[in-house]
């Protein structure tokens, strides 16, 4: 009895303590399992989604139009406009260095059928977590091309209206990517503006229209074109798409002098990089559509 005591006490030790290595082994690969199922967002169907690109944006009494929607690492949903929708300043201010704006955390509401007269139907809530304008006077950003084009902010979407967002562009669908090589003068761009000085006539909110081409002495931080119709007051913001679909830019400023009407996007690919650096967004990319872009009227 003795002897047989002795031999399965070792056994047993040894079975228990593989065991317990076995388990310390499995936990950290099923809790990482676990945060990346965490991780990951569903999208509502493109079809009844509320929170979408072109949704009407409301801050501090300004609206604006959303462009793309965004996402980071830990599973946190964004939905960009112009940055200098939560500004402070006048209509007039386009340059971004210098110019207050709303804090950080500022409430911000999805909307729709907005207009003169109401702000129309809340659709979702979320805060303001990025704005260029904000950022390029913490750090102090002196370029005169950057402060005048870098005009980007991104709400993080509140984790109970989540549930409500798809990144495709309406009527067009898209994005397929980013576009980084700029647009050459007749090039076609697509966009979605929802303007509440249009009284809600959606109709005339997807728009065609035809790049100028672009300044060398900009830098890629802009491109300027023509739409039918042009982007208006409360256009700001919106999303503008290539001839294969890719994000562009972003609606910055409507033209007077010398191309009257016209409109300057700001680059989303250099307004994005510089989001990713400077935001303190953990993984911040942009979330592609769901559906196939279709360049027809």
């Amino acid at each position: 009895m003795t002897l047989l005591r002795s031999r399965t006490v070792p056994v047993l030790l040894l079975v228990c303590a593989v065991a317990l290595a076995l388990v310390a082994t499995l936990a950290p690969t099923a809790d990482a399992a676990k945060r990346k199922r965490k991780r990951a967002v569903t999208w509502a169907p493109a079809a009844t989604a509320t929170i979408t690109p072109g949704v009407q944006m409301y801050t501090d009494g300004g609206q604006c139009t959303a462009n793309f929607v965004f996402t980071d690492r830990n599973g946190g949903v964004y939905v960009g406009y112009a940055a200098h929708c939560a500004g402070l300043g006048a209509a007039t201010d386009t340059n971004g260095c210098g110019q207050s704006s709303v804090p950080i955390g500022t409430p911000v509401t999805f909307e729709r059928g907005g207009s003169l007269l109401t702000s129309g139907t809340v659709l979702g809530r979320g805060t303001l977590a990025y704005s260029s304008w904000e950022t390029m006077n913490r750090i102090g950003t002196s370029d005169p091309v950057v402060c005048s084009f870098n005009d980007f902010a991104l709400v993080k979407v509140a984790g109970s209206d989540v549930s409500k967002v798809n990144p495709s562009i309406p009527f067009w669908g898209g994005p397929t990517g980013i576009d980084t090589d700029g647009l050459g003068a007749g090039e076609s761009v697509w966009s979605y503006g929802n303007s509440s000085l249009r009284a809600g006539l959606e109709l005339l909110s997807p728009k065609q229209g035809i790049s100028l081409g672009d300044d060398a002495a900009d830098g890629g931080w802009s491109h300027l074109l023509y739409t039918i119709t042009p982007g208006v007051p409360g256009d700001s913001g919106s999303a503008f798409l290539s001839a294969d679909g890719k994000a562009v830019g972003t609606l910055s400023t409507l033209g007077l002098t010398p191309f009257p009407l016209s409109n300057n996007i700001g680059d989303l690919s250099r307004e994005l990089a510089f989001a990713q650096q400077h935001s303190g967004i953990p993984g911040l990319k942009l979330a592609l559509g769901t559906e196939p872009f279709s360049p027809l009227l």
